[in-house]
């Protein structure tokens, strides 16, 4: 699609950027509506800040652009939801348990 702009006033131009910048900023929270919905509150989640080992902790709440996370250690972070993963927990094995028997 072919959009000739050329013929625009200034006044026009800037209406339509508006427009456009407008329209940009729905998707982008459409999208990190999208990326947030994939978590629920109280899940357990890990990311890796910059210059920062991996973090895990508890998803505590959704925000505008953002969740919050309290980590193991009690630090509170507020994190993009496409940053997040869900932590996989890991099942112990069952199997036989070993019980030895100590003879007097």
């Amino acid at each position: 699609m072919a959009i000739d702009i050329d013929q625009l006033t200034e006044e026009e131009l800037i209406e339509l950027n508006h427009r456009i910048v407008e329209r940009l900023k729905f998707f982008e929270s459409y999208h990190t509506h999208n990326e947030m919905m994939q978590f629920s509150p109280g899940e357990q989640v890990t990311f890796e800040p910059p210059g920062r080992g991996r973090q895990i902790g508890t998803l505590v709440k959704f925000n505008q652009k953002t969740v919050t996370v309290i980590t193991e250690s009690g630090h509170k972070w507020n994190v993009s939801p496409h940053l997040l993963n869900k932590l996989k927990k890991v099942e112990p094995r069952k199997g036989k348990r070993r019980i030895s028997k100590v003879r007097s």
